[in-house]
């Protein structure tokens, strides 16, 4: 089939242009994004989504090692980089693209199972995209680390950040409206929506 390069770049742009990208949520990504597993037991392979294209163990930079080898250890499969290893060189780690999942990540970053994720839908053409949480500067998974603090800030990341940004995101997503409200209702509520937010 011949393919009219001009039109396809034409028609994506046209899509990117009209593209409505909203936050409608932060959920785990095994519970969100297409094809992530969380499988129990010692048979069933751990997805793990990465940035770039498709990659395997043996091609893999040292930083994106780290950071699968890191988040083997935060999902709790192994307990230190030798049974990391152990995990993928038998065959039960299995790598693949976040693009090929509608998520982004970052440099070497990893998605894994139960992770946080942004939600964000485009309102235009109604498809959903999924990126990770910034774990923000120096010693960081996206860059291949794994040392006890990188782990116990993905954990505190998990554990105190992202229900803070959940709840955060309803209270806001529930009360701002309420400020554009006009009227008589607007004048008793939109101090309170104010107040909340």
């Amino acid at each position: 089939a011949n393919m009219n390069i001009e039109q396809a770049n034409t028609e994506a742009t046209t899509r990117m242009i009209e593209a409505r990208p909203v936050l409608v949520g932060l959920a785990k990504a095994k519970d969100v994004i297409p094809g992530m597993k969380d499988k129990v037991g010692h048979e069933a392979p751990t997805l793990l989504l990465h940035a770039g294209p498709p990659i395997t163990w043996e091609r893999a930079s040292g930083p994106l090692r780290g950071a699968i080898i890191g988040a083997l250890i935060f999902e709790g499969k192994a307990q230190d980089e030798a049974q990391a290893r152990a995990l993928i060189e038998r065959g039960q780690v299995q790598l693949d693209p976040c693009h090929h999942h509608g998520a982004v990540g970052p440099m070497a970053g990893v998605t894994s199972p139960n992770m946080s994720v942004y939600v964000i839908e485009n309102k235009t053409h109604g498809n959903r995209a999924f990126s990770n949480l910034n774990e923000g500067y120096g010693k960081v998974l996206r860059y291949g680390a794994y040392a006890p603090e990188v782990l116990a800030k993905l954990r505190w990341m998990e554990e105190v950040m992202a229900p803070m940004l959940a709840s955060t995101f309803t209270t806001v997503s529930v009360f701002l409206p309420i400020i554009f409200v006009t009227g008589i209702a607007g004048q008793i509520f939109k101090e309170l929506a104010w107040v909340v937010i």
